[in-house]
């Protein structure tokens, strides 16, 4: 049960969880048997990373992570902190480990990939020795963000964002602490629809009609009353229109089918509906290396700079950038070779064994190492004959050619098909002839 909260407390801290059965969402890690849940009963903590978008809890897991070990808490934020906040948390660690009580610690680190390399190897030795546990929260894939040494060290877990009936269910407890009338169903679908999988903005949502109808002294919250206290940011984010999903699913789909009137349509929808802006141009890039991708490199370019035209102009102005940028992408040439040839690369990699980086590919620094044979019979690719060392291999040994780019005949791709057939034909023109090596 929740303690009773003093009422001037922020709504999201009224209702913060304080073990964790009271936790909403996230049961794909936290439910029975599942890996979150199973660190929290296994009675020793471990490094961790929780990956996942803003508003879906990572905070207070680590919070509760620390209540279920008795363990000292700290907090860093990655964006205002630095390496003094590192020394500061190994010296409160020190001393819960060596008082009376010896005491855990765990320093939650907001915003990991915020921090700079040799701030979080920083972190290295103290994880290593066991001073303190390790959890980091990131919003970013820490496969590209955090350093691989401290990677290796902690479990990841992929948070999702919250469902609709996560959602409905904080509306529920948020009425069931008293801190709201009775809301119609029309009102909680707008509102579910507008948090978009993000706690947080719901919670931030209702302290406001909260406030609004203790004001007004309201029974019951209404969609039109909703409406009017939240303005325009909320007009479209309703389950009787074009739901927020299937809307950027029509502009991606729009633009790859190369129709710039419907991706311009779309675009202009969601805007309307009071789509973030900043959200729409991460989706405009992701839409330039996807279904573009190196049929017209430009595309990437232009897309990236429409965003940032973005944010040096704003809204309105800014958003002509990113309309003109969806009008480029609908109407250049569509490749998503690259998009699957990495994806390929991704599953081979995933299921197959380490293999160890040919001798002659390897790098020697030092005079052990070329005594090794590290980088012998290397050919350097400049001093050859058209800048290409005809036959040479630069994949693991053993390993069959995968094929994993497979350009197509549009775009700049015709190019770089021809290019790759030229380079092939050479390859196998400087092969070793088996019946006369």
């Amino acid at each position: 049960m929740k303690q009773p909260a003093a009422p001037h407390q922020p709504l999201a801290e009224r209702l913060r969880p304080r073990q964790l059965s009271e936790v909403i969402g996230q049961q794909h890690v936290l439910g029975p048997g599942m890996p979150l849940r199973l660190a929290f009963e296994s009675g020793r903590p471990h490094s961790c990373i929780l990956w996942g978008p803003p508003g879906v809890g990572k905070t207070t897991i680590a919070r509760l992570m620390a209540d279920a070990f008795d363990a000292q808490f700290i907090s860093i934020s990655a964006v205002l902190g630095g390496v003094k906040d590192i020394r500061d948390a190994v010296q409160l660690a020190e001393s819960a480990r060596d008082g009376l009580m010896q005491q855990r610690t765990i320093v939650f680190v907001d915003e990991v990939h915020r921090f700079n390399k040799s701030q979080q190897d920083a972190f290295l030795p103290h994880v290593e020795s066991g001073l303190f546990t390790f959890i980091g929260a990131t919003t970013e894939n820490p496969s590209f963000e955090v350093n691989s040494a401290l990677l290796s060290r902690a479990a990841v877990y992929v948070l999702q964002p919250l469902s609709t009936d996560d959602l409905k269910q904080i509306v529920a407890l948020a009425q069931s602490q008293q801190a709201l009338p009775a809301i119609e169903n029309e009102a909680i679908e707008r509102l579910v629809a507008y948090a978009d999988g993000d706690a947080r903005r719901l919670l931030n949502t209702l302290e406001t009609l909260e406030m609004a109808a203790a004001q007004e002294q309201l029974a019951e919250i209404t969609d039109a009353w909703l409406l009017k206290v939240l303005g325009e940011r909320m007009r479209r984010y309703d389950k009787g229109g074009e739901q927020f999903y299937d809307t950027i699913s029509a502009l991606h789909k729009s633009v790859r089918g190369s129709d710039p009137d419907a991706a311009l349509y779309w675009l202009v929808r969601m805007l309307d509906g009071g789509a973030d802006p900043r959200y729409m141009a991460r989706r405009i890039v992701r839409m330039a290396w996807e279904d573009i991708g190196l049929a017209d490199p430009r595309a990437m370019q232009l897309a990236n700079e429409a965003a940032q035209t973005y944010e040096r102009l704003g809204s309105p102005e800014g958003e002509l950038a990113l309309a003109q940028a969806v009008i480029y992408l609908a109407m250049a040439p569509k490749s998503n070779a690259g998009y699957m040839a990495y994806n390929k690369a991704r599953a081979f990699v995933k299921q197959d064994s380490t293999r160890p980086v040919p001798m002659h590919l390897r790098n020697a620094p030092t005079q052990l190492m070329k005594q090794l044979d590290y980088g012998k019979g290397y050919r350097y690719a400049h001093d050859e004959e058209g800048g290409f060392a005809a036959g040479e291999r630069y994949l693991p040994d053993g390993m069959d050619e995968p094929g994993f780019y497979q350009p197509v005949e549009r775009g700049l791709e015709i190019k770089i098909a021809q290019k790759l057939r030229d380079l092939r034909a050479r390859n196998v023109a400087a092969a070793p002839d088996p019946e006369n090596p």
